[in-house]
Protein backbone atom coordinates (compact mmCIF):
# COMPACT_ATOMS: atom_id res chain seq x y z
CA UNK A 1 0.00 0.00 0.00
CA UNK A 2 3.06 2.33 0.73
CA UNK A 3 3.56 2.52 -3.08
CA UNK A 4 0.04 3.53 -4.17
CA UNK A 5 -0.14 6.14 -1.58
CA UNK A 6 1.88 7.92 -3.92
CA UNK A 7 -0.60 7.81 -7.17
CA UNK A 8 -2.67 10.53 -6.58
CA UNK A 9 0.40 12.87 -6.28
CA UNK A 10 1.00 10.94 -9.30
CA UNK A 11 -1.60 11.01 -11.38
CA UNK A 12 -1.45 14.78 -10.81
CA UNK A 13 2.08 16.03 -11.71
CA UNK A 14 3.20 13.24 -14.13
CA UNK A 15 0.57 15.16 -16.38
CA UNK A 16 2.00 18.34 -15.80
CA UNK A 17 5.48 17.42 -16.31
CA UNK A 18 4.88 15.38 -19.68
CA UNK A 19 3.57 18.62 -20.83
CA UNK A 20 5.98 20.90 -20.53
CA UNK A 21 8.30 18.00 -22.32
CA UNK A 22 5.22 18.02 -25.63
CA UNK A 23 6.80 21.77 -25.75
CA UNK A 24 10.19 20.64 -27.53
CA UNK A 25 8.32 17.31 -29.54
CA UNK A 26 6.89 17.43 -33.04
CA UNK A 27 3.51 16.13 -33.59
CA UNK A 28 3.84 12.26 -33.13
CA UNK A 29 6.04 12.09 -30.41
CA UNK A 30 3.65 14.38 -28.09
CA UNK A 31 0.37 12.07 -28.85
CA UNK A 32 2.32 8.82 -27.93
CA UNK A 33 3.79 10.42 -25.53
CA UNK A 34 0.24 11.49 -24.00
CA UNK A 35 -1.03 8.26 -24.70
CA UNK A 36 1.00 6.61 -22.49
CA UNK A 37 0.61 8.68 -19.78
CA UNK A 38 -3.16 8.14 -19.69
CA UNK A 39 -2.48 4.49 -20.21
CA UNK A 40 -0.05 4.70 -16.97
CA UNK A 41 -2.19 6.66 -14.66
CA UNK A 42 -5.19 4.42 -16.05
CA UNK A 43 -3.88 1.32 -14.67
CA UNK A 44 -2.87 2.87 -11.77
CA UNK A 45 -5.74 4.30 -10.83
CA UNK A 46 -7.36 0.97 -11.34
CA UNK A 47 -5.04 -1.09 -8.87
CA UNK A 48 -5.67 1.70 -6.17
CA UNK A 49 -9.21 1.12 -6.90
CA UNK A 50 -8.96 -2.21 -6.52
CA UNK A 51 -7.02 -1.93 -3.03
CA UNK A 52 -9.52 0.21 -1.54
CA UNK A 53 -12.60 -2.29 -2.85
CA UNK A 54 -9.86 -5.23 -1.27
CA UNK A 55 -10.35 -3.54 2.22
CA UNK A 56 -7.66 -0.40 1.91
CA UNK A 57 -8.85 2.29 4.24
CA UNK A 58 -8.67 5.74 2.70
CA UNK A 59 -5.72 8.21 3.11
CA UNK A 60 -4.83 11.68 2.99
CA UNK A 61 -1.32 12.64 1.68
CA UNK A 62 0.51 16.12 2.89
CA UNK A 63 2.27 17.51 0.23
CA UNK A 64 5.54 19.37 1.21
CA UNK A 65 4.80 18.44 4.54
CA UNK A 66 3.03 21.48 5.49
CA UNK A 67 -0.66 22.29 5.67
CA UNK A 68 -2.63 24.65 4.01
CA UNK A 69 -2.21 27.75 3.48
CA UNK A 70 1.45 27.02 2.60
CA UNK A 71 1.33 23.50 1.66
CA UNK A 72 -1.80 21.38 0.39
CA UNK A 73 -2.91 18.17 0.93
CA UNK A 74 -4.44 15.48 -1.42
CA UNK A 75 -7.40 12.61 -0.29
CA UNK A 76 -7.93 9.05 -1.94
CA UNK A 77 -10.39 6.34 -1.04
CA UNK A 78 -12.71 4.54 -3.52
CA UNK A 79 -14.97 7.14 -5.09
CA UNK A 80 -11.87 9.56 -5.81
CA UNK A 81 -10.28 6.74 -7.07
CA UNK A 82 -13.06 5.25 -9.53
CA UNK A 83 -13.93 8.85 -10.65
CA UNK A 84 -9.66 9.28 -11.29
CA UNK A 85 -9.96 5.83 -13.59
CA UNK A 86 -13.23 6.86 -15.50
CA UNK A 87 -11.49 10.33 -16.27
CA UNK A 88 -8.60 8.66 -17.30
CA UNK A 89 -10.38 5.97 -19.85
CA UNK A 90 -13.02 8.53 -21.28
CA UNK A 91 -9.62 10.77 -22.12
CA UNK A 92 -8.21 8.46 -24.01
CA UNK A 93 -11.26 6.86 -25.73
CA UNK A 94 -12.02 10.13 -26.51
CA UNK A 95 -8.44 11.21 -28.17
CA UNK A 96 -8.71 7.98 -29.88
CA UNK A 97 -12.23 8.46 -31.11
CA UNK A 98 -11.22 11.72 -32.62
CA UNK A 99 -8.13 11.43 -33.97
CA UNK A 100 -9.06 11.87 -37.76
CA UNK A 101 -10.50 15.33 -36.44
CA UNK A 102 -7.54 16.47 -34.85
CA UNK A 103 -5.68 16.01 -38.19
CA UNK A 104 -8.15 17.68 -40.20
CA UNK A 105 -9.14 20.56 -37.57
CA UNK A 106 -5.60 21.45 -36.26
CA UNK A 107 -2.47 22.49 -38.29
CA UNK A 108 0.39 20.05 -38.10
CA UNK A 109 2.45 22.19 -36.65
CA UNK A 110 0.33 22.92 -33.41
CA UNK A 111 -0.99 19.38 -32.84
CA UNK A 112 1.53 19.38 -29.71
CA UNK A 113 0.50 22.79 -28.52
CA UNK A 114 -3.35 20.97 -28.21
CA UNK A 115 -2.04 18.11 -26.63
CA UNK A 116 -0.01 19.80 -24.20
CA UNK A 117 -3.85 21.72 -23.12
CA UNK A 118 -5.03 18.39 -23.24
CA UNK A 119 -2.51 17.09 -20.38
CA UNK A 120 -2.65 19.97 -18.30
CA UNK A 121 -6.60 19.73 -18.50
CA UNK A 122 -6.57 16.14 -17.09
CA UNK A 123 -4.08 17.29 -14.21
CA UNK A 124 -6.62 19.98 -12.96
CA UNK A 125 -9.41 17.18 -13.51
CA UNK A 126 -7.59 14.66 -10.98
CA UNK A 127 -6.45 17.87 -8.71
CA UNK A 128 -9.94 18.34 -8.12
CA UNK A 129 -10.89 15.14 -7.49
CA UNK A 130 -8.14 14.55 -5.16
CA UNK A 131 -7.74 17.43 -3.76
CA UNK A 132 -8.29 18.03 0.19
CA UNK A 133 -8.03 21.90 0.58
CA UNK A 134 -10.23 24.57 -1.27
CA UNK A 135 -6.98 26.86 -2.15
CA UNK A 136 -5.80 23.71 -4.46
CA UNK A 137 -8.99 23.71 -5.60
CA UNK A 138 -8.97 27.16 -6.88
CA UNK A 139 -6.35 26.82 -8.48
CA UNK A 140 -6.51 23.95 -10.71
CA UNK A 141 -9.94 25.29 -11.35
CA UNK A 142 -8.32 28.36 -13.13
CA UNK A 143 -6.03 25.69 -14.86
CA UNK A 144 -8.98 23.83 -15.92
CA UNK A 145 -10.61 27.16 -17.32
CA UNK A 146 -7.59 28.08 -19.50
CA UNK A 147 -7.10 24.60 -20.76
CA UNK A 148 -10.32 24.08 -21.67
CA UNK A 149 -10.40 26.95 -23.72
CA UNK A 150 -7.74 25.62 -25.21
CA UNK A 151 -8.67 22.56 -26.41
CA UNK A 152 -12.26 24.73 -27.93
CA UNK A 153 -9.85 27.27 -29.99
CA UNK A 154 -7.61 24.47 -31.32
CA UNK A 155 -9.99 24.06 -34.13
CA UNK A 156 -8.81 27.38 -36.34
CA UNK A 157 -11.83 29.14 -37.77
CA UNK A 158 -13.75 32.11 -36.19
CA UNK A 159 -16.74 30.47 -35.10
CA UNK A 160 -14.94 28.37 -32.59
CA UNK A 161 -13.04 32.13 -31.12
CA UNK A 162 -16.36 33.56 -30.29
CA UNK A 163 -17.51 30.19 -28.64
CA UNK A 164 -14.27 30.06 -26.46
CA UNK A 165 -14.48 33.67 -25.47
CA UNK A 166 -17.67 33.42 -24.35
CA UNK A 167 -16.88 30.34 -22.19
CA UNK A 168 -14.20 32.07 -21.17
CA UNK A 169 -15.88 35.11 -19.74
CA UNK A 170 -18.65 32.57 -18.62
CA UNK A 171 -16.42 30.26 -16.31
CA UNK A 172 -14.26 33.83 -15.35
CA UNK A 173 -17.30 34.63 -13.36
CA UNK A 174 -17.91 31.19 -12.03
CA UNK A 175 -14.40 31.13 -10.36
CA UNK A 176 -15.22 34.58 -9.40
CA UNK A 177 -17.66 33.40 -7.79
CA UNK A 178 -15.96 30.62 -5.99
CA UNK A 179 -12.71 32.61 -5.42
CA UNK A 180 -14.92 35.59 -2.80
CA UNK A 181 -16.49 31.89 -1.17
CA UNK A 182 -13.26 30.98 -0.38
CA UNK A 183 -12.15 34.44 0.88
CA UNK A 184 -14.94 34.24 3.11
CA UNK A 185 -14.95 30.53 4.42
CA UNK A 186 -11.01 31.50 5.34
CA UNK A 187 -11.83 34.70 7.00
CA UNK A 188 -14.76 32.74 9.01
CA UNK A 189 -12.63 29.61 9.72
CA UNK A 190 -9.25 30.67 9.56
CA UNK A 191 -8.74 27.22 7.45
CA UNK A 192 -8.48 25.94 3.94
CA UNK A 193 -8.18 22.17 4.31
CA UNK A 194 -12.03 20.65 3.92
CA UNK A 195 -11.52 18.57 7.46
CA UNK A 196 -10.78 21.54 9.19
CA UNK A 197 -13.16 23.89 7.51
CA UNK A 198 -16.21 21.15 8.12
CA UNK A 199 -15.27 21.66 11.93
CA UNK A 200 -15.53 25.21 12.10
CA UNK A 201 -18.51 25.32 10.66
CA UNK A 202 -20.19 22.58 12.83
CA UNK A 203 -19.05 25.00 15.86
CA UNK A 204 -20.11 27.98 14.24
CA UNK A 205 -23.27 26.67 13.34
CA UNK A 206 -24.15 25.37 17.03
CA UNK A 207 -22.81 28.48 18.61
CA UNK A 208 -25.27 30.78 16.30
CA UNK A 209 -22.68 32.93 15.14
CA UNK A 210 -22.10 34.58 11.64
CA UNK A 211 -25.17 32.40 10.06
CA UNK A 212 -26.17 34.89 7.51
CA UNK A 213 -22.13 35.03 5.85
CA UNK A 214 -21.94 31.48 6.17
CA UNK A 215 -24.96 31.35 4.23
CA UNK A 216 -23.71 33.58 1.47
CA UNK A 217 -20.26 31.20 1.54
CA UNK A 218 -22.60 28.42 0.61
CA UNK A 219 -24.40 30.02 -1.78
CA UNK A 220 -21.02 31.61 -3.78
CA UNK A 221 -19.75 28.05 -3.76
CA UNK A 222 -23.25 26.31 -5.49
CA UNK A 223 -23.42 29.28 -7.65
CA UNK A 224 -19.80 29.92 -8.58
CA UNK A 225 -19.86 25.14 -9.60
CA UNK A 226 -23.10 25.47 -10.97
CA UNK A 227 -22.40 28.23 -13.39
CA UNK A 228 -19.02 26.55 -14.58
CA UNK A 229 -21.36 22.79 -15.00
CA UNK A 230 -23.79 24.15 -17.22
CA UNK A 231 -26.65 24.32 -14.79
CA UNK A 232 -29.87 25.66 -16.26
CA UNK A 233 -29.77 28.89 -16.85
CA UNK A 234 -26.06 29.36 -16.69
CA UNK A 235 -25.61 27.32 -19.58
CA UNK A 236 -25.94 29.68 -22.55
CA UNK A 237 -22.23 29.38 -23.50
CA UNK A 238 -22.09 25.53 -23.76
CA UNK A 239 -24.12 24.29 -27.13
CA UNK A 240 -21.70 26.69 -29.17
CA UNK A 241 -18.35 25.86 -27.21
CA UNK A 242 -19.54 22.27 -27.42
CA UNK A 243 -20.52 22.18 -30.63
CA UNK A 244 -18.13 23.76 -32.58
CA UNK A 245 -14.79 22.41 -31.12
CA UNK A 246 -13.41 18.91 -32.96
CA UNK A 247 -14.97 15.58 -32.32
CA UNK A 248 -12.16 14.80 -28.98
CA UNK A 249 -12.28 18.14 -27.44
CA UNK A 250 -16.12 18.39 -27.64
CA UNK A 251 -16.47 14.42 -25.77
CA UNK A 252 -14.13 15.66 -23.31
CA UNK A 253 -15.94 19.08 -22.49
CA UNK A 254 -18.99 17.47 -22.35
CA UNK A 255 -18.59 14.26 -20.71
CA UNK A 256 -15.25 15.38 -18.53
CA UNK A 257 -14.65 18.83 -17.46
CA UNK A 258 -18.89 19.80 -16.86
CA UNK A 259 -18.33 16.30 -14.60
CA UNK A 260 -15.35 17.44 -12.47
CA UNK A 261 -16.31 20.77 -11.65
CA UNK A 262 -19.71 18.98 -9.81
CA UNK A 263 -17.41 16.60 -8.40
CA UNK A 264 -15.92 19.21 -6.40
CA UNK A 265 -19.55 20.57 -5.15
CA UNK A 266 -19.76 17.57 -3.86
CA UNK A 267 -17.01 17.50 -1.96
CA UNK A 268 -17.61 21.07 -0.88
CA UNK A 269 -21.50 20.35 0.07
CA UNK A 270 -19.86 16.91 2.15
CA UNK A 271 -16.50 17.23 3.09
CA UNK A 272 -16.40 21.34 4.04
CA UNK A 273 -19.87 22.50 4.97
CA UNK A 274 -20.87 19.14 5.79
CA UNK A 275 -23.78 17.21 5.70
CA UNK A 276 -25.70 18.07 8.97
CA UNK A 277 -25.73 21.87 8.03
CA UNK A 278 -26.16 21.21 4.14
CA UNK A 279 -29.46 18.89 4.75
CA UNK A 280 -32.74 20.92 4.24
CA UNK A 281 -30.50 23.76 3.17
CA UNK A 282 -32.24 26.35 0.76
CA UNK A 283 -29.84 26.17 -1.60
CA UNK A 284 -30.48 22.50 -2.45
CA UNK A 285 -34.31 23.47 -3.24
CA UNK A 286 -32.77 26.33 -6.09
CA UNK A 287 -30.54 23.75 -7.14
CA UNK A 288 -33.37 21.25 -7.88
CA UNK A 289 -35.78 23.89 -9.06
CA UNK A 290 -32.72 24.38 -11.46
CA UNK A 291 -31.99 20.66 -12.11
CA UNK A 292 -35.55 20.40 -13.07
CA UNK A 293 -35.74 23.02 -15.42
CA UNK A 294 -32.91 22.08 -17.23
CA UNK A 295 -34.19 18.45 -17.75
CA UNK A 296 -37.29 19.70 -19.70
CA UNK A 297 -35.74 23.05 -21.31
CA UNK A 298 -32.96 21.58 -22.42
CA UNK A 299 -34.78 18.89 -24.11
CA UNK A 300 -37.22 21.17 -25.46
CA UNK A 301 -34.31 23.18 -27.28
CA UNK A 302 -32.37 19.89 -28.53
CA UNK A 303 -35.94 19.21 -29.93
CA UNK A 304 -35.92 22.16 -32.46
CA UNK A 305 -32.63 21.53 -33.41
CA UNK A 306 -31.61 20.87 -36.94
CA UNK A 307 -27.51 20.38 -36.13
CA UNK A 308 -26.17 17.14 -34.30
CA UNK A 309 -23.73 18.39 -32.47
CA UNK A 310 -25.50 20.91 -31.19
CA UNK A 311 -28.18 18.33 -30.48
CA UNK A 312 -25.72 16.86 -28.52
CA UNK A 313 -25.44 19.81 -26.68
CA UNK A 314 -28.37 20.58 -25.64
CA UNK A 315 -28.92 17.24 -24.91
CA UNK A 316 -26.34 17.59 -21.99
CA UNK A 317 -28.05 20.33 -20.50
CA UNK A 318 -30.68 18.11 -19.89
CA UNK A 319 -28.75 15.47 -18.47
CA UNK A 320 -26.35 18.03 -16.69
CA UNK A 321 -30.25 18.70 -15.01
CA UNK A 322 -30.73 14.88 -13.70
CA UNK A 323 -27.45 15.62 -11.68
CA UNK A 324 -28.50 18.84 -10.12
CA UNK A 325 -31.55 17.19 -9.54
CA UNK A 326 -30.46 14.14 -7.38
CA UNK A 327 -27.98 17.02 -5.58
CA UNK A 328 -31.14 18.92 -4.94
CA UNK A 329 -32.76 16.11 -3.08
CA UNK A 330 -30.37 16.67 -0.34
CA UNK A 331 -30.16 12.87 0.73
CA UNK A 332 -27.49 10.39 0.87
CA UNK A 333 -29.72 8.51 -1.80
CA UNK A 334 -29.97 11.88 -4.28
CA UNK A 335 -26.22 12.34 -4.25
CA UNK A 336 -25.69 8.81 -5.04
CA UNK A 337 -27.93 9.11 -8.37
CA UNK A 338 -26.58 12.14 -9.57
CA UNK A 339 -22.82 10.28 -9.27
CA UNK A 340 -24.32 7.72 -10.91
CA UNK A 341 -25.42 10.15 -13.87
CA UNK A 342 -22.21 11.41 -13.55
CA UNK A 343 -20.30 8.38 -14.97
CA UNK A 344 -23.10 7.45 -17.12
CA UNK A 345 -23.13 10.04 -19.23
CA UNK A 346 -19.66 10.95 -19.03
CA UNK A 347 -19.49 7.49 -20.98
CA UNK A 348 -22.32 7.72 -23.20
CA UNK A 349 -21.96 11.67 -24.37
CA UNK A 350 -18.22 11.53 -25.12
CA UNK A 351 -19.17 8.26 -27.15
CA UNK A 352 -21.81 10.24 -28.96
CA UNK A 353 -19.77 13.11 -30.13
CA UNK A 354 -17.13 10.75 -31.50
CA UNK A 355 -19.72 8.79 -33.44
CA UNK A 356 -21.74 11.87 -34.41
CA UNK A 357 -18.18 12.73 -35.66
CA UNK A 358 -17.82 9.38 -38.07
CA UNK A 359 -21.20 10.26 -38.94
CA UNK A 360 -19.98 13.81 -40.24
CA UNK A 361 -17.21 12.26 -42.05
CA UNK A 362 -19.62 9.67 -44.09
CA UNK A 363 -21.78 12.80 -44.93
CA UNK A 364 -18.73 14.87 -46.15
CA UNK A 365 -18.33 16.95 -43.31
CA UNK A 366 -21.61 18.85 -42.58
CA UNK A 367 -23.42 17.98 -39.86
CA UNK A 368 -27.17 19.45 -40.35
CA UNK A 369 -29.64 16.61 -40.54
CA UNK A 370 -30.35 16.91 -44.20
CA UNK A 371 -26.71 15.51 -45.07
CA UNK A 372 -26.72 13.32 -42.08
CA UNK A 373 -29.89 10.98 -43.47
CA UNK A 374 -28.43 7.36 -44.36
CA UNK A 375 -24.98 8.33 -42.58
CA UNK A 376 -25.89 5.28 -40.24
CA UNK A 377 -25.47 2.88 -43.00
CA UNK A 378 -22.42 4.62 -44.49
CA UNK A 379 -20.48 4.21 -41.03
CA UNK A 380 -22.01 1.22 -39.78
CA UNK A 381 -19.79 1.55 -36.44
CA UNK A 382 -20.74 4.91 -35.54
CA UNK A 383 -24.25 3.79 -36.44
CA UNK A 384 -24.23 1.36 -34.05
CA UNK A 385 -22.59 3.76 -31.20
CA UNK A 386 -25.15 6.28 -32.19
CA UNK A 387 -28.29 3.31 -31.38
CA UNK A 388 -26.73 2.44 -28.30
CA UNK A 389 -26.48 5.96 -26.75
CA UNK A 390 -29.68 6.59 -27.85
CA UNK A 391 -30.64 3.39 -25.69
CA UNK A 392 -29.07 4.84 -22.99
CA UNK A 393 -30.01 8.65 -22.98
CA UNK A 394 -33.94 7.50 -23.18
CA UNK A 395 -33.13 4.60 -20.33
CA UNK A 396 -34.01 1.73 -21.57
CA UNK A 397 -33.35 -1.76 -19.89
CA UNK A 398 -29.62 -3.60 -19.97
CA UNK A 399 -28.34 0.24 -21.08
CA UNK A 400 -26.43 1.92 -18.98
CA UNK A 401 -28.83 4.90 -18.56
CA UNK A 402 -31.38 2.32 -17.16
CA UNK A 403 -29.76 2.62 -13.26
CA UNK A 404 -29.48 6.26 -13.77
CA UNK A 405 -33.21 6.92 -14.12
CA UNK A 406 -34.05 4.09 -11.18
CA UNK A 407 -31.62 5.48 -8.22
CA UNK A 408 -32.70 8.97 -9.33
CA UNK A 409 -36.71 7.92 -9.03
CA UNK A 410 -35.70 5.76 -6.21
CA UNK A 411 -34.22 8.71 -4.42
CA UNK A 412 -36.88 10.99 -5.48
CA UNK A 413 -39.79 8.52 -3.92
CA UNK A 414 -37.76 8.43 -0.66
CA UNK A 415 -38.39 12.22 -0.07
CA UNK A 416 -42.01 12.64 0.58
CA UNK A 417 -42.64 15.97 -0.02
CA UNK A 418 -43.17 18.16 -2.49
CA UNK A 419 -39.55 17.59 -4.19
CA UNK A 420 -41.48 13.80 -4.72
CA UNK A 421 -43.60 14.99 -7.10
CA UNK A 422 -42.02 17.70 -8.88
CA UNK A 423 -38.86 15.42 -9.99
CA UNK A 424 -40.83 12.38 -11.07
CA UNK A 425 -42.86 14.73 -13.12
CA UNK A 426 -39.71 15.98 -14.66
CA UNK A 427 -38.21 13.00 -14.98
CA UNK A 428 -41.22 11.29 -17.28
CA UNK A 429 -41.54 14.35 -19.18
CA UNK A 430 -38.14 14.93 -20.08
CA UNK A 431 -37.38 11.09 -20.60
CA UNK A 432 -40.32 11.65 -23.57
CA UNK A 433 -39.12 14.30 -24.86
CA UNK A 434 -35.35 13.06 -25.02
CA UNK A 435 -36.80 9.76 -26.39
CA UNK A 436 -38.45 11.55 -29.10
CA UNK A 437 -35.57 13.83 -30.34
CA UNK A 438 -33.04 11.02 -30.27
CA UNK A 439 -35.46 8.81 -32.25
CA UNK A 440 -36.22 11.18 -34.70
CA UNK A 441 -32.36 11.32 -35.72
CA UNK A 442 -31.76 7.59 -35.57
CA UNK A 443 -34.62 7.24 -38.10
CA UNK A 444 -32.51 9.66 -40.51
CA UNK A 445 -29.43 7.97 -39.90
CA UNK A 446 -30.61 4.86 -40.89
CA UNK A 447 -33.09 6.14 -43.43
CA UNK A 448 -32.84 6.20 -47.11
CA UNK A 449 -30.62 8.77 -48.44
CA UNK A 450 -32.41 11.06 -51.47
CA UNK A 451 -28.71 10.77 -53.15
CA UNK A 452 -28.75 6.80 -53.22
CA UNK A 453 -26.53 6.74 -56.58
CA UNK A 454 -23.52 8.36 -54.66
CA UNK A 455 -22.96 6.18 -51.94
CA UNK A 456 -23.43 2.71 -54.10
CA UNK A 457 -20.31 1.83 -53.09
CA UNK A 458 -20.28 1.72 -49.23
CA UNK A 459 -24.43 0.35 -49.61
CA UNK A 460 -23.25 -2.18 -51.71
CA UNK A 461 -21.36 -3.67 -49.26
CA UNK A 462 -23.96 -5.34 -46.99
CA UNK A 463 -22.15 -7.52 -44.45
CA UNK A 464 -20.14 -6.23 -41.45
CA UNK A 465 -16.90 -7.92 -42.22
CA UNK A 466 -16.19 -6.31 -45.37
CA UNK A 467 -16.97 -3.17 -43.57
CA UNK A 468 -14.93 -3.82 -41.03
CA UNK A 469 -11.85 -5.09 -43.17
CA UNK A 470 -12.22 -1.73 -45.33
CA UNK A 471 -11.98 0.25 -42.82
CA UNK A 472 -10.10 -1.37 -40.22
CA UNK A 473 -6.69 -0.28 -42.26
CA UNK A 474 -7.97 3.29 -42.57
CA UNK A 475 -8.80 4.32 -38.78
CA UNK A 476 -8.35 1.45 -36.34
CA UNK A 477 -8.07 4.24 -32.95
CA UNK A 478 -11.18 5.29 -34.29
CA UNK A 479 -13.02 1.56 -33.93
CA UNK A 480 -11.65 0.87 -31.19
CA UNK A 481 -12.58 3.33 -29.38
CA UNK A 482 -16.26 3.35 -30.23
CA UNK A 483 -16.21 -0.65 -29.70
CA UNK A 484 -14.51 0.03 -26.27
CA UNK A 485 -17.55 3.01 -25.76
CA UNK A 486 -20.28 0.45 -26.49
CA UNK A 487 -18.56 -2.25 -24.41
CA UNK A 488 -18.16 0.08 -21.24
CA UNK A 489 -21.98 1.29 -21.82
CA UNK A 490 -23.45 -2.62 -21.96
CA UNK A 491 -21.40 -3.31 -18.92
CA UNK A 492 -22.29 -0.32 -16.50
CA UNK A 493 -26.01 -1.30 -17.88
CA UNK A 494 -25.36 -5.21 -17.46
CA UNK A 495 -23.44 -4.67 -13.72
CA UNK A 496 -24.81 -1.18 -12.59
CA UNK A 497 -25.11 -2.70 -8.90
CA UNK A 498 -21.17 -2.64 -8.89
CA UNK A 499 -20.97 0.79 -10.03
CA UNK A 500 -23.59 2.15 -7.17
CA UNK A 501 -21.75 -0.35 -4.40
CA UNK A 502 -18.52 1.62 -5.11
CA UNK A 503 -20.07 5.06 -5.21
CA UNK A 504 -22.10 4.33 -2.05
CA UNK A 505 -18.68 2.83 -0.32
CA UNK A 506 -17.32 6.28 -1.48
CA UNK A 507 -19.64 8.28 -0.38
CA UNK A 508 -19.99 6.73 3.44
CA UNK A 509 -16.03 7.79 3.84
CA UNK A 510 -17.55 11.23 2.81
CA UNK A 511 -19.29 12.08 5.92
Amino acid sequence: MNLLYNVPAFSILLPMLAGVICLVLPARASRRLSNTVIVVLALLSFLLLNSFLDGAPTFTYRMGHYGAPIGNEIRAGELESAMAMMFLVVMMLSLMGGRNHLRSDIGRSKVNLYYISVLFLLSSMLALTYTNDLFTAYVFVEINTVTACGIIISKEDGYTLAASMRYLIMSLLGSGLFLIGICLVYGLTGHLLMPNIQEAVNQLVQNGHYQAPLQVTIALFAVGLALKSALWPFHSWLPDAHSSASAASSAILSGLVLKSFIFLMIKIFFRTVGPDVMTGHAILNLLLVFGVLGMLLGSVNALFEKDIKRMLAFSSVSQIGYIFCGIGLGTIAGVSAALVQVVVHAVTKAMLFIAAGGLMDASGGRKDFDALQGAGKRDIVAGAAFVVGTMSMIGLPFFAGFITKLTLVTAAAGTHDWRTYVSLAAIVVSTILTAIYYIRVLSLLFGRNGSEEQDGEVRGRRFLSAYLRRHLSMDTEYILAILAFIGINLWIGLRSDDLVDIINAGLATFQ
